[in-house]
């Protein structure tokens, strides 16, 4: 079975190989072009697969009305898993197991979504959290014609979920930063509960790079970001106690997703325009603008991301230079430092201005915002002195700090009348 390649120069990742080319049928004896291909993306889940494929069989089996199948996806299991797998697709029908060497559940689901010879293509997790009476509507959408990709969501108000408040603030607050710096409109990205037509997903899927839990924020952004209609359906889900993902890492691995994708959105390495001809739609609306595409709120919101991650980088700077230099050069030179490359990190991601043209203009601009900084910060060291002569460097530190905070509200206002100068100049 083949899947439809599609040229992307530029944007997959080196030197990761095609998912579809990792991936081998171990196993298929179901029928041929299901109306829905239901994946079971799996890792070392020995003792709940078949539990998980039971269930999930007799769910399609009495519930669904058209023919389904289920793909179980093993992705470099260490343990019985694989054999596992076989065994059930060997003494059940509707039931298929596929295999890849490399682990990674985003590169399951990507080689199996583009290889299905299904209409509608959909995934459950193996400890089934989300309850399977939402599958009909989730599914149902897509295959009426009126939605490309569909999603189970927790934060819908009339889900009804269970679950610590650990992962209930974390899930919130992640997707509040999807939804501000990225301009988000889906609510759930992380619910394991998803589907999407298969022809769309032969057209996009080759363009998400993420092989492991981000994979499904990526194809999100991007579908959303093409125009394809996303349809949301609420969830009844139970936390899995035993689940295996570790929350910190997948949190820090999410976050440095946002960062590619925003940046692979703003300098134009994920082509929008050619994916819309590519699936076949050139009509659909891309609601990126080039260079300052949204409101206030959302440049805020990246603004105070690269802000944060600056002031970081100027403490640092100033306590290792402090002994050096003393406080007010130490100052300067930790001040210019991150100035550079905080207008570089604004210009890209939070006002998303694409290619060389106007650079060093606004590197200028941006540095005579920086000696306005410069001078508030040092005369705040000047009064400092003045008043506590033997002030520590700490001290020192954290006025300038506070200093910085009132020279950055400046800096967002002052960014944003460069940037929107860009803006009316490239429309003219």
């Amino acid at each position: 079975m083949t899947a439809e390649i599609v040229d992307h120069t530029g944007y997959r990742p080196e030197p990761e190989p095609d998912p579809v080319s990792q991936m081998t049928m171990v196993v298929d004896h179901t029928a041929a072009h299901p109306r829905l291909d239901v994946v079971v993306p799996v890792y070392n889940e020995e003792k709940d697969l078949r539990t998980c494929v039971l269930r999930l069989r007799e769910h399609l089996r009495t519930q669904l009305p058209y023919p389904a199948r289920i793909t179980i996806a093993d992705n470099a299991s260490t343990d019985r898993t694989l054999a596992e797998a076989v065994d059930l697709a060997e003494n059940l029908d509707m039931v298929r197991v596929a295999h890849l060497d490399a682990k990674g559940r985003g590169r399951a689901l990507n080689a199996t979504w583009r290889t299905s010879d299904a209409e509608v293509v959909a995934y459950v997790d193996v400890d089934l959290s989300t309850d399977l009476n939402a599958l009909m509507p989730l599914v149902a959408p897509l295959l009426s014609g009126h939605s490309d990709v569909a999603i189970g969501s927790r934060l819908a108000r009339s889900s009804r979920v269970v679950r610590g408040p650990k992962r209930e603030f974390i899930s919130r607050s992640y997707n509040l930063i999807l939804r501000t710096a990225m301009g988000a409109r889906f609510s759930d990205a992380q619910c394991g509960f998803k589907a999407i037509r298969t022809d769309v997903g032969r057209a996009i899927l080759p363009f998400v790079r993420d092989t492991g839990w981000f994979f499904d924020t990526e194809m999100l952004v991007i579908a959303e970001r093409v125009g394809l209609r996303i349809a949301e359906v609420p969830v009844d889900w139970i936390d899995d106690p035993d689940s295996k993902v570790d929350i910190v890492s997948t949190a820090v691995e999410d976050l440095k997703g946002c960062w590619r994708v925003g940046r692979a959105l703003a300098d134009g390495s994920l082509p929008v325009a050619d994916l819309k001809q590519t699936i076949g739609r050139p009509e659909l609306t891309d609601p990126h603008v080039t260079g300052v595409p949204r409101g206030m709120v959302g440049q805020l919101a990246r603004f105070c991301v690269i802000g944060v991650a600056s002031t970081i980088a100027y403490a640092v700077l100033y306590l290792l230079l402090h002994p050096l230099t003393g406080s007010q050069v130490a100052n300067f030179l930790a001040l210019a430092i991150t100035a550079v490359l905080n207008t570089a990190a604004n210009r890209s991601f939070t006002f998303r201005i694409r290619g060389r043209e106007g650079a060093m203009r606004h590197h200028v601009q941006g540095f005579a915002v920086f000696l306005f900084g410069w001078a508030l910060t040092a005369g705040s060291l000047l009064v400092l002195h003045m008043s506590a002569p033997g002030a520590s460097k700490h001290v020192e530190l954290a006025v300038l700090i506070i200093a910085n905070l009132i020279a950055t509200l400046t800096r967002f206002v002052a960014l944003r009348w460069v940037f929107r100068a860009h803006e009316a100049e490239v429309s003219a």
